[in-house]
Parts: C-alpha cells; sequence; structure tokens
C-alpha cells in the first residue's frame, strides 16, 4: 500500500481518487505518522447509507413528543450530558 505525505495528496487528490477508484488503497501521513487511508466505497454500502439518511430524514420530520421536536429533546439531552 503506497503512502503519500498530507501535502503532496491535496496536491494530487484528483489522481489518487481516481486510482483508488480503480482499487488501490493509499495511506496518508502526516510528518511520517499513518494518520488515514483512502479507499473505495462499496456501491451497495453507498446505496444503503443513502437509504438510511432518507430514512432518519423522514422518521425525523414527523416525530413530535409532546409540545416538543424531537430536535429540542435531544439538545436538553445533550445540554444533560455536559453538566
Amino acid at each position: 500500500m503506497p503512502k503519500i505525505g498530507v501535502y503532496e495528496a491535496k496536491a494530487r487528490l484528483s489522481e489518487l481518487l481516481t486510482r483508488v477508484e480503480a482499487g488501490e488503497e493509499i495511506t496518508i501521513t502526516n510528518h511520517g505518522r499513518a494518520v488515514a487511508r483512502l479507499v473505495a466505497v462499496d456501491d451497495d454500502e453507498r446505496e444503503n447509507r443513502r437509504i438510511l439518511i432518507a430514512r432518519t430524514r423522514e422518521m425525523r420530520s414527523t416525530l413530535m413528543t409532546g409540545r416538543f421536536s424531537l430536535r429540542k429533546v435531544i439538545e436538553e439531552g445533550r445540554r444533560g450530558w455536559r453538566s
């Protein structure tokens, strides 16, 4: 698996994406330390994520708990964790 520095990766991103689409995996390093890996996304995985996001948005827009929206309940829950 080839390794490439972050600066070079930014400069050659289009080329790297083409290589990844062809099946190659590329490790991106920062000061010689591996920090990320570029890999192709499976088409089935991409479709499953799209469906999940659409269902979540649909559910979120229709759910209400009493007089509060789901968003407000989530935000209140987040504040409770910080205390």
